[in-house]
């Protein structure tokens, strides 16, 4: 019965909970069995709650459903939320030891949301210190691997949630998205991730809510269905978050079926060579791009008119202009110093070089480049770019020094093909695309502004036209047999 649980996709299993075909104390059960074989392996969950709390939780939600309290979608689902979202109960330390005992915090919205839902949170996934950099590992708990190959990176930050969906070991999970937070670990891990526009999904409660708009919250699951689920939870105004969105979200619960055929997307592939990549990823990743042919959609190569290495200087400012805003009360204690990672102390120095009228002129600049990003939504309705620049490198790294023999200059210069779509506030789903040397790859699906409905429907198209859904780790596999 257990193996059955987990098969199931998360609607699935949402479905039949609420129909009592199958009870939260068996979905409980079968999960917890699931972390037990392979947490030990990869160290995606951690801060896990002991198993006789979970399964009092579960039995709880069977009590309440047996009265008649059905609590939405999420009722008996067991949720680790991210380490870097604030959770009432469990130690919220972003990856950090400075927080590592960082428990008196109220629920962020999101989390708010799928607890009021009905989720049964079981602990938080791995992230790495403040979320900084595309590589999940710690001080504090040490390093998340790769589902496909457990001496690889799962990426990051949200690799503890994308390890956790491609082995099973979660029915849904929550990410978020700074620089590629959320997508590149979706494609490292053969899972989809929805970074969505800003306002989508509330952010906070912080103590600033005007100009950190690039770090968003969304979903992630091993398919589109179940995506747009956990999107139609997390979504929805919040009167605590000025920038949020007031659509409907319910409307992410609807048909996700649609006919492409006719609509047109730009492949901007690597900027016309301007992004150094590894040796064969391009061509890998092309060989995918017929399946759009099936689907009846236009897909043409493109290139977008803006100076790319302006938007990457403008990205070093805004980035630590936030970055070592949030940071600074940490850092001003000269005693926390040695337990900060050098990444995120060099952001905070880098903010401290930098004038009001610099964080003026590069938003200037970031606002030319998203004037440049809708001339090709003029003739295009998605755009399309690789979601990585490496397949996953050896988890002994802190990052890559070099790609196709250039060298990168900061600890995020490997990750800048996700810098456009961070900087232009548009919606992207990681999509997978396939295998290359035994590791997953996948591709940016980026949707016009607020479009995720639009982008969520071409999604879900492209998992029913391809067959790398059904692609599973080795150790799945080993496991099935």
């Amino acid at each position: 019965m257990s193996t059955a649980i987990i098969e199931l996709t998360a609607k699935e299993l949402s479905q039949q909970i609420a129909k009592k075909e199958v009870s939260c104390v068996e979905v409980m059960g079968a999960y917890l069995a699931q972390i037990q074989i392979y947490n030990p392996q990869v160290n995606a969950i951690v801060s896990q709650l002991s198993h006789e709390v979970l399964m009092t939780e579960a039995s709880a939600k069977d009590t309440a459903l047996a009265k008649g309290d059905y609590q939405g979608v999420l009722h008996g689902l067991p949720i680790a939320p991210k380490d870097l979202t604030a959770t009432k109960g469990i130690a919220t330390t972003l990856g950090s030891p400075l927080l590592k005992d960082q428990t008196n915090v109220s629920d962020s919205i999101m989390v708010e949301r799928m607890r009021a839902n009905g989720a049964i949170f079981i602990g938080k996934t791995n992230v790495p210190e403040f979320g900084l950099g595309s590589h999940t590992y710690n001080s504090l708990f040490g390093t998340t691997l790769n589902a496909f190959d457990d001496t690889k990176t799962a990426g990051g930050s949200s690799g503890g949630a994308a390890v956790s969906l491609a082995l099973k070991m979660l029915p849904l999970a929550d990410g978020s998205d700074f620089g590629g937070s959320l997508r590149n670990p979706a494609a490292w891990n053969n899972v989809y991730g929805l970074r969505p526009s800003r306002g989508r999904v509330p952010a906070g409660v912080s103590p600033e809510a005007y100009y950190d708009q690039f770090s968003t919250e969304g979903p992630m699951a091993r398919n589109v269905p179940d995506l747009a689920m956990l999107l139609s939870v997390q979504a929805g105004y919040d009167q605590r978050a000025p920038l949020s969105l007031r659509e409907d979200p319910t409307i992410f619960g609807q048909n996700l079926e649609a006919n492409m055929a006719g609509r047109k997307i730009a492949w901007l592939g690597n900027y016309q060579n301007y992004l150094p990549m590894e040796e064969g990823l391009l061509g890998s990743l092309e060989t995918a791009l017929p399946y759009f042919k099936d689907l009846h959609v236009e897909l043409d190569t493109a290139h977008v008119d803006f100076p790319l290495e302006k938007l990457w200087d403008c990205w070093l400012i805004l980035r630590a202009f936030i970055v070592g805003g949030k940071l600074a009360g940490l850092y001003q204690n000269p005693a926390n110093r040695g337990l900060m990672k050098p990444e995120a102390i060099w952001e905070i120095e880098q903010s401290h070089r930098y004038s009001a009228n610099d964080v003026y002129f590069a938003s200037v600049i970031r606002t030319s480049w998203y004037r440049a990003i809708m001339q090709l939504f003029d003739r295009y309705d998605y755009l399309l770019l690789p979601a990585a620049q490496v397949t996953p490198f050896d988890s002994q790294l802190d990052w890559p020094k070099t790609i196709a023999g250039q060298t990168m200059d900061t600890y995020h210069r490997w990750m800048e093909v996700v810098i456009g779509p961070t900087m232009a506030g548009l919606p992207v789903l990681s999509i997978p695309a396939g295998i290359k040397d035994g590791l997953p790859m996948g591709l940016q699906l980026i949707g016009k502004p607020q479009a995720e409905w639009a982008l969520l429907q071409m999604g879900y198209a492209w998992q029913q036209a391809t067959p790398f859904a059904s692609y599973q780790a080795a150790r799945l596999r080993r496991a099935s047999t």
